[in-house]
């Protein structure tokens, strides 16, 4: 069903309840934030202000941003300051709806630097807490291993995890994709899998098809980070399709990066056509322009989403959870009683 008009479209999206599944929360570091954090803790900062932070946001290609990514993740460096970080994440996403988040987070990024493991994840594990308490918002945590670094450290970091392993509901694989294949991972997510934890990576974002089959078949991934060029192999998409393996696309991300050169450009309509289970999510939101309901908004814009395309978007962000079966099967209700009072 279409909507009457854009601001119809704009309120509806702007209340349904939905989760975020992709949300990176060292990507979530406003600049407001890397300058109080870096006063704070004494840290310098090539930046003069917040508007050359912005200015930076510019990117031609995943790495651009990689750099400046890690280059702003240092100035997290106490427990507090990760919780702060997080729990501005979580304030943000209450005002989208949003009532479930499943987000990523890079030990490595933080350890290679001086940074205890421990520092890092009781700051977020206090945020997420907080969270559910205060806002209502459930959430589960992904520890990610950075692909740019050796399979080695990854296990390393898997050991570094094991007291928190009943905090932790799955691993992920993320950085820098291209040269850098699945299977170079394949051993820790066959470890970490026998540890009862879920599995995701990022696989077909700028990599080519053959890493998401990588990812299917070696890392044996219960969810598909973006997952895009995945439309290149038809018997790809049809594995996809017929195993309702959840892919979480992040269009604002996509255009940032120069993975799609326009939003009218952008696979998301074609993927749920398909009957592909995508969902929309953030990623990086503080460097890509854009939180859960802007992506959802300059996506329904630009691809002509109806009713029924944004419905089948927030529930398959639930379907695609790692929440209980009934959690689930309630969220959805919530949705349809939602769509009802809209309509009523």
């Amino acid at each position: 069903m279409s909507f009457a008009s854009p601001q119809q479209r704009q309120a509806f999206i702007a209340d349904i309840p939905k989760a975020e599944l992709h949300l990176h929360i060292e990507g979530s570091l406003e600049p407001e934030m890397m300058f109080a954090l870096a006063q704070r803790n004494g840290i310098d900062i090539p930046f003069a202000s917040v508007e050359e932070v912005r200015k930076a946001y510019a990117f031609s290609n995943l790495q651009d941003f990689l750099d400046i990514y890690y280059q702003g993740m240092n100035v997290l460096r106490t427990e507090q300051d990760f919780y702060d970080l997080t729990m501005a994440y979580f304030n943000r996403i209450h005002t989208d709806k949003a009532i479930h988040a499943e987000i990523f987070f890079d030990p490595q990024g933080h350890t290679e630097r001086g940074i205890a493991f421990s520092t890092a994840i009781d700051g977020i594990l206090r945020a997420m807490g907080d969270a559910e308490a205060h806002l209502g918002i459930s959430s589960k945590l992904i520890m990610c291993f950075l692909r740019h670094l050796s399979e080695a450290d990854a296990l390393a970091t898997l050991e570094e995890a094991t007291p928190y392993l009943g905090k932790i509901s799955g691993v992920g694989l993320d950085s820098s994709e291209l040269g850098h294949p699945p299977s170079k991972f394949a051993k820790v997510f066959a470890k970490a899998k026998a540890l009862g934890l879920k599995a995701v990576a990022h696989a077909g974002e700028e990599g080519p098809p053959d890493y998401v089959w990588e990812a299917l078949d070696l890392l044996k991934i219960d969810r598909m980070d973006h997952g895009n060029r995945s439309l290149e192999d038809p018997r790809l998409v049809e594995r996809l399709r017929n195993n309702q393996m959840t892919l979480t696309v992040c269009p604002l991300s996509n255009l940032s990066l120069c993975v799609v050169d326009n939003l009218t450009d952008h696979p998301l309509k074609k993927m749920l056509d398909l009957g592909l289970r995508a969902t929309i999510n953030s990623d990086d939101p503080s460097y890509f322009g854009g939180y859960l309901n802007d992506n959802y908004e300059a996506t329904a814009s630009a691809l002509n989403l109806d009713k029924d395309d944004i419905v089948a978007l927030a529930k398959n962000s639930f379907r695609g959870s790692f929440l209980g079966e009934e959690t689930i099967a309630q969220s959805l209700r919530r949705i349809d009683d939602y769509v009802a009072r809209f309509d009523g």
